[in-house]
């Protein structure tokens, strides 16, 4: 057992953690340990399985009951902590998303289970959040996590794919099939689900005036959209697929579906820097006049007059309150995603080797050399896989077949074109 003044395991190192919860020995009153060496429950965790328990018995299935054990299974600071296992830096989109998130499945317990004494009359409306930065700076991942901590269906549909109804492509109700796919075909599961909608900046008109021609995959699918985003009952294929007559449908209601939407949003930062330059910055103003385009990060400043310019239409803006900037990966936080996250990918590649009972190892001079041609395409962290791949290719196509090799050393030369350094051990040998 582990008390609040016991902030660190035995070897007085590291300090422990709930396995449930995250939460350390210094957040809570008592850690208690498991016959597992490392594994951990904390006093608040078995608080609420202590009232779930409770839920489950009638005498004590009490709305107070399941409220709370709703509620504390996780928090804003709890979601952000699982969040910076997968997603290196992104500090404020992981708090706002970290917030958003929590109030959004408050929002749906408070409606299902009890209301708040006082104010039984007033709905919450749901924040949809859009996610705006480079490509390759974790959009997709942030929300991949988001519905893998919180265990609900999870959904990623392409923007480019849609288009209005009537024409050749994807209805935007498609994307409803697949989170219901997602869900196993669970409908009250895949109505408590996240979708995340990639390259939502594909779908921007083309001009600031409104087109006299059709644009079916721009405003026309801006306006299928809205209905979906705020809450509907939308009919979807059972099987997936497009729709057709005499065809039965599922009815499922987007009420309290999560849209999470991103994209690269390019040239919205000419915009941004248009306005800002527009208007006198008086007394108290966190920019300057003149900004260097290139110190700061524009995006942190955007509003919603910019995503009009930019081509949205007013009532699609109003459907995502929650803006969400990220920052383009430095140098630095480059060489921390190769290194640091739990699916890093020096981890990644390094399991791989290990089931072929060999070490692998990259010297410092690889990792920047690796970052040196992902810095070049200028897609952000997306491309490190490719070279990745394309440097430990060769290699893990001969390793199987050499049984007496006990480590590969991944240098700079070996990034560049050249052999790896392998190191045989004689034990090995057949």
């Amino acid at each position: 057992m582990i008390d609040k003044e016991e902030h660190m395991r035995g070897d007085g190192e590291r300090p422990a953690f709930c396995s449930f919860c995250g939460r350390s020995s210094a957040e809570v009153l008592t850690l208690i340990s498991s016959p597992f060496e490392g594994a951990f429950i904390c006093d608040i965790c078995i608080s609420n399985y202590v009232e779930l328990l409770r839920a489950h018995l009638p005498q004590y299935a009490t709305k107070k009951a399941v409220r709370k054990m709703q509620l504390a299974s996780f928090t804003p600071r709890s979601i952000e902590k699982a969040l910076s296992e997968y997603v290196i830096e992104q500090d404020r989109a992981k708090r706002t998303l970290a917030v958003a998130v929590y109030n959004h499945y408050k929002r749906i317990d408070s409606e299902t289970l009890i209301g708040v004494e006082g104010f039984e009359d007033t709905e919450i409306e749901k924040s949809n959040i859009l996610l705006l930065g480079p490509t390759g700076t974790g959009k997709t991942l942030l929300a991949q996590t988001l519905a893998r901590m919180l265990d609900v269906p999870f959904a990623i549909a392409d923007a480019t794919t849609l288009t209005e109804a009537g024409y050749v492509g994807d209805d935007v109700e498609s994307i409803l099939g697949a989170l219901l796919q997602a869900a196993d075909f669970d409908q009250a599961k895949a109505e408590r689900g996240i979708i995340y909608l990639d390259e939502v900046d594909k779908i921007a008109r083309k001009q600031d005036s409104a087109s006299i021609t059709r644009d079916v995959s721009g405003e026309g699918v801006q306006q299928g959209l809205l209905k979906l985003l705020e809450g509907t009952i939308a009919g979807v294929p059972p099987k997936g697929g497009r729709k057709h007559p005499e065809q039965p449908l599922v009815h499922m209601n987007t009420k309290h579906i999560l849209f999470i939407a991103g994209g690269a949003f390019d040239g919205l930062e000419k915009i941004i820097l248009r306005r800002l330059h527009q208007y006198p910055i008086g007394f108290g103003a966190k920019i300057p006049s003149k900004i260097d385009e290139k110190a700061v990060d524009i995006l942190q400043f955007v509003e919603a007059e910019d995503l009009l310019k930019f081509g949205f239409i007013p009532e699609l803006v109003g459907r995502f309150p929650v803006l969400a900037p990220l920052n383009g990966l430095s140098r630095d936080a480059m060489f921390r995603v190769l290194t640091e996250p739990r699916n890093a990918l020096v981890k990644q590649y390094r399991k791989l080797f290990a089931m072929e009972g060999v070490d692998l190892e990259f010297d410092r001079a690889a990792l920047e050399a690796i970052i040196d041609r992902a810095m070049e395409r200028g897609s952000g962290a997306r491309s490190l896989r490719s070279i990745m791949e394309s440097t430990l290719m060769d290699i893990m196509f001969h390793l199987p077949d050499n049984d007496r090799v006990e480590k590969v050393v991944i240098t700079r030369e070996t990034v560049e074109g050249g052999a790896a350094l392998y190191i045989n051990a004689e034990r090995k040998a057949a």
